[in-house]
This record gives C-alpha cells, structure tokens and sequence, in this order.
C-alpha cells in the first residue's frame, strides 16, 4: 500500500470529524440527552461499515452481524463481571469474531448469495437462542450489567453508561473510518473484489476467492464484535432485544440508503439506524413501515444509495476538470516501428511436458490422451473445429477444468502440474487470457493489473504503469473496463496476464473479435514476448493471424491430436483438413430444385456485440424451395445471422425483409431444450409460445410427433435430459416445425454428435426439403454444407467471403479459399505475410 498526501488526508477525515465532535459534545452544544444517541450512531456506524464493505468488497450479504454484535456485547459484560481489562475484553471479542467469521466466510464461499444469508441466518437463531439458554453468563432475558472496565494501558476506568463510554465510541469509530479508507486503496481491496467479481479469473492470477472470502468475513465480524463491546460500555447493560433478526435486517437497509460500500455512507445509515425511532415517532407510524417506506423511495429513486448520489456530481465535475477536451480513447495503432521477426526458440530445454492428459465430465470425454512438449520461449498454436477440446487443454494447463477429471502427467520447469491449484499456478509461471476478455468490472484498468500484487508499493505501480504503457492503456489507466471497447478490454486482460512476467503465457483465442490493426498490434505484443523470453500456447480461429505468430501447430478433433506441423504444412494434412471442412460419404444431396420467390431477404445488414462486430454488410437472399448452407469457423458469425434470419435478433444496421405472411422457427446451436419437461411438453410450450393452439395443436403435434424416430415416439413422456445428443437434436428441430414454419433455421445440428447420428440428422433435414420447406443450415463443416445445400454462403470473420451453388465446379475451390482465409486473393497474401515475418 503506497501512503500518499491525498491518502492520508482522507484518512485524517474521520479522527478530525471526531475530535470536532467530541469539543461539540464537552463544550455543551450538544444536549446532555442527545449525547447518547451520537455515540450509538457512531457504534452504527461502525456495525453498517463492516456490513456495507463485506457486501461491497466481496458481495456477500450476512444477516449474522446481530449475533457478532451480541459476542462483542457479552464480552464486555462478561469482563466487566470478572474484572477483566478493557484491552482484554476487546482483543477477546475481536479474536473470536475473527476466527468465526473466517469459518462462516470460508464454508459460505462455495453457496450462491441466497445461501450464504441463510447460512448467516442460522447462525444468529443459533447465537440467539443460545444466549437465552445460557443464562449462568448472558442473564437469558433479563440481562446482564455492564458495570465498568479498567484500562491495563493506565488510560483510566470506563463505567457503563458513562459519558467516557461515549466518548469512547465516537474515538474508537473515528479510528475505524480512518482505518477503511487506506484499505480502500490497499490490494487487499482489489483482490477481495476481483474475487467477487470473476471468480473464475480471479483464480489465475493467485486469488482464492474462498481465502477472501474467508479474509473479509473475519475482518468484518471482528469489527462489529468491536461495535458490540461499545455498545455494551455505551448502554451499560446488555440483554437479547437489540440483536434480533429484524436488527439484521435493518442493518442491510441502513447500508443499502447509505450506499453500499462507501465509507461516508456507512455513517448516513449508521445516523440512521440511530434515528429511525424518532421520525416513526414524528410521522405517526411504526418503525418496520417507515424503514420500508425509505428503503422502497432509495431502491427506486437512488438505487445507488444516497452518499454516492449525492457525491456523483462532485465526481463528474472533478472528472471534466482534469479531463482535457480533446482526450479521446485511445485507437489501435501499429507501433512507429516494424514488428520484430519471429525468430526460432533460443532454448531447445523442455518448459512443458504433457503425457496422456485426458479430461472427462461424466460420460463426456472433453479432452482425450493428449500429449504435447513446449521448448523454452517457444509459441505453440493450437487448432481445431469447435468443440475440438482446444480451450479444455488450457483449462488443463491452468487448473480451471471445475469438476472435470483429469488423468495423465505434466510437468511444467520441472514441477508436476496437475496436482497443484490453479492459484498456485500462477505462482509457479503461468498467465492466462479468455476468450471473451473476463476483466474485472468493478475495479480500474489499473487496479485490474494491481490485484496480482498481495502487497501494492510504488515500485508495483510504478511497474504496472509501464506495463500498461507498453499495450497502449496508459490512457485510460483509471477508466472502468465498461468504459472501453472491447478491443482495449482484450488488451487489459492481456496486460493481466503479463504481469509478473510469466513463464508460460496461455491465449485463448485472442485475435477473436478484433479489426485488422488490432490484431496486427496484437501480433506484436506476442512476438515481443517471445522475444522477451516466454513461451505461449495459443488458441484460436483466425488462422492468418495465429500462423503468422506460430513456430508449430498442433491440431485437435474431438478431444484427440490429430496432427502437428509449421504453420506452412499443418493444413496439407489431410486429417486436419478434413476437421475444418469435413468429409462426406456421397449419401445425401440436396433435392433437385432451382427456387422460387424471396422469403427473407437481407441487405447491408451488420451487427456488434458492446464492440464486438459479428457481422458486416451481409447481403443475403433466401428462396423459396432450397436448402441454403451457411459455412465458417467457430466465431465467423454463424450464430448471430441465425438470429438475425429468424427475426429474434434486431441487427444493428441494415434492412431486413420478409415476404408477407412467412413464418420462420430456429433450432439454435447446443439445441436449448428444456430438459426437465417432457418431450411432449416441449413440444406444446413451442407450439404455445407461436400461438398454436386448440385443435391446431392437436393436429401440429400429431403431425410433428409422426415425423419423430419410432424410439422417440414411444417415449413422449420422458424428460428431455434423458435422451443422447442426437435424440436431443431430433427434438430441437421437432420443436422448431410444430408452429409450421415456412423457413426452417437450424444452426449446428452436427455439433458434438456421432457420424451415425449425423447421417441420421441431415437424413430427416433433407426429406423435409424434398416436401418443400425452405431451410437454411448454419454448419461448421464446409464440406457437409456443400453436399446437403443448393446454394452455399461462406462466412470469414463476419463477411460473406464467397457465395455459389455446389454444382459449380469452380465454386469448392472459391469456398475453401474463403473459410480460411476470407478468398482466393487473401490466402496466398497472408501465407507470405507469414512466411516473412518467421525466419526458419
């Protein structure tokens, strides 16, 4: 932690409003009789800060903090009874709050939200009832005195109910305010909310976010043990009544009005609590309605709270103060120099060994005897269709596979790997990229590379301010990532990754997204690293980029290795080949047919995903009566033109255009049954979601159920979850018809099933065609599109790349071109472009 002016002037707010308050309260300006309601405002202040931090920080709401409370209470009146010291009692009560805390914490991280307050739940009705049966300590309901504790320090006795009892409170929650302001600043910060707020991420960089959990649960119960202890000196006797259940519940209202995670709000709802009984009284009504009535106007009108409502637009001010007017984010840009060439390992010494590593959920085999070695600063690519069980290798090598099970051996710089934890992992060398950029959203760019850091000094943000200078965030250093397009969140979660320069850099699929100079720059950033010293494993489906920056290639297909090389040759092999493209045993062709009229037609059409550009201008006309196949790699934007066709997606720009009166129907990608209800009832909830109907749907379903496999048909009562992939996939497409569509979109039927099941899939696809639907086939597989389709669009990184008819002998060669390299033109250019920047 790094103690600047601005720090710790913030820090000195607190213990200054407090001695400005105590000069208040001894010089009279305060009336003796509201002296005590200032000092049980400062004790609530405390109790709502360490609520509204352990919900903000780590996002865990606790309605156990009345029965910390009541720990910290009992303390002090069970010391006062046996002439303990003041110091004794709050070590006592802080040291057992710590330690159940931590047990609460840890046991709750592995719970939803929902789960962790019941769990707290159960533990203040525990805690409570056992202070009602304990009697011989806590005087059950009558109570027990608080009657003085001295101070072993020499600082003096403090009797119960006292007014040094409330000078002590507003000290002591001074001092505590002082406290969370630096730990605002702190890694220990960072870390508990990049634990919160992806925990999956968070994991690779070193935390454990059951450790956080467990961290900010103690220091959090600690403090309102601490609260309890002086409120029981503040009062002078401590019974049952003020921790009850609803006192819980009016803590999470208190920090919510205040603001949730705000220190200055921690006071507001701490002033509050204090209060609420006096404007019940003034406005006529009872405590609980007038707390919901104030909770219900915050939620609606400052779900924010009030504190960083009110405080927004100081911040924006300050903001535009030190903004100059022409900043702007910054733009992906080629460095002024050329990229350096990518030259061969230096280091023929193994870092990574993997032998026979196979990963399996359940019956899934996601990864299957795979073995591999990587030289020292050597890049490695790996290749493959979707679902190849490229991205289950890197969860391999950075201990995200969940409950997968994983036999096998790997050893990483001479250590075994698959045995150690993944927050381990990093420790040992080894960083990580998503494919989707998984940042952390709550904290600053800066602050998203700090949290590597246990400890942060100026020599760690002195680092990561170069780090972030090097990939071209500087700028932006203190933005939210929600702030920034998605390519300079790419880059963030690559400077993540860089930080405390790892051995072994793990991409999965980085180039995933991008415009051309941002993967140009990208391709940069590797080539560097390489010539740094680290070794990178790197997935992706932009072939042209990811060869350009590959000294070897390693192909993968349903979970296997099915094929090494250089970039120049790995496609040459034929079983790679076959993976990308396919292959087809002759049995199914399309139905003769030459097409009617115009049933959807798009035009211009472009669409984004916050940055992320899926598709631009696609220009695309279905006809009545053909089977048109839409081809491309994982990531092409199959999916979202899928949507777009079906009319469930609303493109961002460009026209399209249905025929009057054509219906469409879509079976998505991974089927998305409802695998709790049966096969019948997922039927009828499609049928009554399109408005079918009555006798209608007695006569779809009749219909729809016949065209079903007899196995099927016999089991129309059995849940969804039940059936195999292609059984599953069956029903997906029957779903699909019973509305009776005019247009049948089915995208990735094929995916993750059996060749056989396949065969059986595109059989029933292709009868349907032959009786005259018009079906449009998103497939990943350019050869399967090109035997079942009568006409074929090819999608490159969201463009149509090529557009022609099979029965075009020329046309094969133009598809092919076009899937892996966007068309015949692009292939040979950026074959060279690679070839160029390696030197062999």
């Amino acid at each position: 932690m790094v103690f600047n002016r601005s720090l710790l002037a913030k820090a000195a707010l607190g213990p200054a409003a407090g001695a400005v308050l105590m000069v208040f309260m001894a010089s009279g300006a305060i009336p003796a009789y509201q002296m005590y309601s200032v000092g049980l405002a400062a004790v609530y202040s405390v109790v709502v800060l360490s609520v509204g931090l352990l919900a903000g920080w780590s996002g865990i709401w606790s309605v156990g903090h009345p029965a910390f409370f009541a720990i910290g209470a009992y303390f002090a009146a069970y010391g006062s009874g046996h002439d303990w010291p003041l110091e004794a009692v709050v070590l006592g009560a802080v040291a057992t709050g710590a330690v159940l805390g931590a047990f609460l914490g840890y046991a709750g991280a592995r719970f939803s939200v929902l789960y962790i307050a019941l769990l707290t739940l159960a533990f203040t009705m525990v805690t409570l009832e056992l202070v009602n049966r304990w009697s011989s300590v806590t005087g059950g309901d009558q109570g027990v005195p608080v009657v003085q504790l001295r101070s072993a320090l020499g600082l003096g006795t403090i009797l119960g109910g006292s007014t040094e009892s409330q000078y002590l409170a507003v000290g002591a929650a001074a001092v505590v305010l002082a406290l969370a302001v630096p730990a605002a600043a702190s890694g220990l910060r960072m870390r508990l909310v990049a634990a919160k707020s992806h925990p999956l991420a968070a994991r690779t960089i070193g935390i454990a976010p059951e450790a956080q959990s467990s961290l900010s649960f103690a220091v959090s119960a600690a403090c309102t043990c601490l609260a309890g202890v002086l409120l029981g000196l503040l009062t002078g006797f401590v019974s049952p009544d003020p921790f009850s259940l609803s006192f819980g519940i009016s803590l999470i209202a208190a920090c919510v009005l205040g603001g949730v995670g705000s220190i200055l709000g921690a006071v507001a709802g701490g002033v509050y609590l204090t209060w609420n009984p006096s404007l019940s009284s003034a406005v006529g009504l009872s405590q609980p309605v007038v707390q919901g009535l104030v909770l219900i106007c915050v939620l609606l009108f400052l779900p924010g709270g009030v504190v960083p409502f009110l405080g927004k637009p100081a911040r924006g001010a300050v903001r535009r103060l030190l903004r100059r007017p022409d900043a702007q984010l910054p733009l992906p840009a080629e460095d002024s120099t050329a990229p350096a060439p990518l030259r061969p390992p230096t280091d023929d010494s193994v870092l990574l060994r993997l032998e026979h590593v196979s990963v399996s959920y359940g019956g899934l085999q996601a990864l299957e005897d795979a073995s591999l070695t990587l030289r020292q600063n050597e890049i490695l690519a790996v290749i493959g269709p979707n679902g190849a069980g490229k991205t289950t290798l890197l969860n391999a090598l950075s201990g995200l596979t969940g409950n997968g099970r994983v036999s096998g051996t790997a050893d990483f710089a001479g250590r075994p790997l698959l045995r150690t934890r993944a927050t381990a992992r990093r420790r040992l060398g080894i960083g990580r990229t998503f494919q989707h950029a998984e940042v952390f959203s709550e904290l600053t760019v800066a602050e998203n590379v700090l949290c590597t850091r246990r400890r942060i000094t100026a020599r760690d943000r002195a680092e990561v301010a170069r780090l972030l200078h090097s990939v071209g965030l500087a700028e932006v250093a203190d933005r939210r990532p929600g702030e920034l397009p998605f390519g300079l969140q790419k880059r963030l979660d690559l400077a993540r990754a860089m930080a405390e320069d790892p051995k072994l850099l793990v991409l999965d699929e980085p180039f995933g997204g991008l415009d051309a100079s941002e993967r140009a720059l990208l391709a940069g950033h590797i080539r560097r690293l390489h010539a740094g010293g680290t070794a990178v494993v790197v997935i992706d489906h932009v072939l042209d980029d990811l060869f350009s920056v590959a000294h070897r290639v390693l192909a993968f297909d349903f979970g296997r290795t099915i094929g090494e090389g250089t970039p120049d040759t790995v496609l040459q092999d034929p079983k790679v080949r076959s993976s990308y493209l396919g292959t087809v045993d002759g049995r199914t062709r399309p139905p003769e047919h030459t097409g009617g009229r115009g049933m959807i037609r798009l035009h211009g059409i472009g669409h984004t995903y916050g940055g992320v550009v899926a598709l631009r201008d696609v220009d695309l006309d279905v006809r009545q009566g053909i089977v048109l196949g839409v081809a491309g790699a994982n990531g092409a934007g199959k999916s979202t033109l899928a949507g777009i066709l079906h009319g469930s997606l609303a493109p961002a720009h460009g026209v399209r255009e249905a025929g009057a009166g054509v219906r469409t129907s879509l079976a998505p990608e991974g089927r998305a049954l409802f695998k709790t209800l049966s096969l019948r009832e997922n039927l009828e909830v499609a049928a009554y979601a399109g408005g079918v109907t009555g006798a209608r749907l007695r006569e779809r379903l009749e219909e729809t159920v016949e065209w079903l496999p007899v196995r099927l048909r016999d089991r129309m009562s059995a849940p969804a979850g039940g059936l195999s992939g292609g059984e599953q996939q069956m029903l997906a497409i029957a779903r699909a018809l019973i509305v009776g569509p005019d247009v049948l979109i089915v995208d990735e039927p094929a995916l993750g099933l059996a060749p056989a099941l396949v065969d059986e899939v595109y059989d029933r696809l292709t009868a349907l065609a032959r009786d005259g639907l018009t079906v449009v086939l998103l497939e990943q597989l350019l050869s399967r599109a090109l035997s079942v389709c009568h006409e074929v669009a090819v999608l490159h990184e969201g463009v149509v790349a090529a557009h022609g008819r099979p029965a075009d002998p020329a046309f094969a060669a133009q598809a092919e071109a076009a899937y892996f390299s966007g068309g015949l033109q692009a292939a040979p250019d950026a074959a060279a472009a690679a070839r160029t920047s390696r030197v062999n």
